[in-house]
């Protein structure tokens, strides 16, 4: 390898640096000032070619925003994203939707993400139709590809959306995603709206894909057994901050937030032949922009004064391995948690 190709290969595919997102919140009054809510506040992540990274969380937790962000399709309040060393944020539209070929989008539902008017054909061609690249038989060609790697046919092009079975319109999605030949896929929610067996078969695609390609992901999940699967790194997410982030068995084996704790115990888990569901995590609450102290103080069963006072700074833990807590090494004194989902999600390859 040349030293070209050495510095190249540390240069992180995409660099997220601490991104915030505010919403404004509705005005009750006229009297009063409106609102607004920190939905993201000062996350950062790398992922590096070849490599995904798993983002993980309850609904509220920032997950969606943060994908939202990546992709520019929101303008965020501050912070950069950068793919390949360019900011997108900066760039002019034109040269952003040019850029969009080298990343691309999966959406949760496979259902509402295809449009039932239109043919399979007509579906995956279109971020390529949207490039004007293509004639329109170099495009069919290009899409009887694109469907062959995902396990679909040359023959489905001319079908429509509402032929095909839930685990089928995904793969349709992937291979629309697939069609620019993209450096880095953004999946939100792949796997949630189907069932285990046809999660199996969709994430065992993913990884196959990945290993053909060189391909990148972002995977925004509340599943830590499909993170764990996928994953080289996974960034557990709490209104709107990244409490812990590290490699999967850093995590799920020694993790040093109580929020990763209090997701590993609301995991499913077969004992004594029949499936028990340990204590959840309670429900999520809201964070507006002057919170002080830790986020998860009012949840947390360690939490005291300081914690309430003090936000806590992300910090290594361990190699590769970092947690936004003051306890965090009494937390990772505890005996491990381990997750008892992931052979059953797994094991069904295609």
């Amino acid at each position: 390898m040349s030293a070209a190709d050495q510095i190249s290969s540390r240069v992180p595919l995409l660099d997220v640096q601490d991104l915030v997102q505010r919403y404004a919140l509705p005005r009750e009054s006229l009297f009063r000032a409106p609102g607004e809510v920190l939905a993201l506040n000062g996350v950062s992540a790398q992922v590096m070619a070849g490599q995904s990274l798993g983002v993980v969380g309850e609904s509220g937790s920032g997950k969606s925003t943060f994908a939202r962000l990546v992709m520019a399709l929101e303008q965020p309040t501050s912070g950069s994203v950068k793919l390949s060393g360019r900011d997108l944020n900066a760039m002019p539209a034109d040269e952003l939707r040019r850029a969009r070929r080298d990343f691309q989008m999966v959406f949760q539902d496979p259902y509402g993400s295809l449009d039932p008017r239109q043919t399979i054909a007509r579906i995956v061609a279109e971020p390529l139709t949207a490039l004007g690249r293509l004639d329109r038989a170099s495009l069919r060609e290009r899409v009887g590809t694109v469907l062959r790697q995902v396990g679909l046919r040359d023959a489905d092009m001319d079908k429509y959306p509402h032929e095909f079975s839930g685990g089928q319109r995904q793969r349709i999605a992937i291979a629309r995603a697939l069609i620019t030949q993209p450096k880095l896929i953004v999946a939100d929610e792949p796997v949630s709206a189907l069932d285990v067996s046809v999660q199996a078969q969709v994430l065992n695609l993913l990884e196959d894909l990945q290993d053909e390609f060189g391909l990148s992901y972002i995977l925004i999940s509340h599943d830590l057994a499909v993170v764990d699967y996928l994953c080289d790194e996974v960034a557990v997410m709490y209104l709107g901050r990244v409490v812990e982030q590290g490699r999967p068995e850093d995590l799920f084996e020694r993790c040093g937030h109580p929020y990763t704790r209090a997701l590993l115990e609301a995991v499913p888990r077969a004992q004594a032949g029949a499936i028990r569901r340990r204590r959840a995590a309670p429900v999520n609450v809201s964070q507006s922009a002057t919170t002080a102290g830790c986020a998860y103080a009012p949840r947390c069963p360690l939490a005291d004064g300081h914690c309430r006072e003090a936000a806590p700074a992300l910090r290594a833990i361990g190699a590769q391995h970092l947690a936004a807590c003051h306890k965090a090494e009494m937390v990772m004194a505890q005996p491990a948690t381990v997750m008892g989902t992931g052979d059953a999600i797994v094991s069904d390859r295609l």
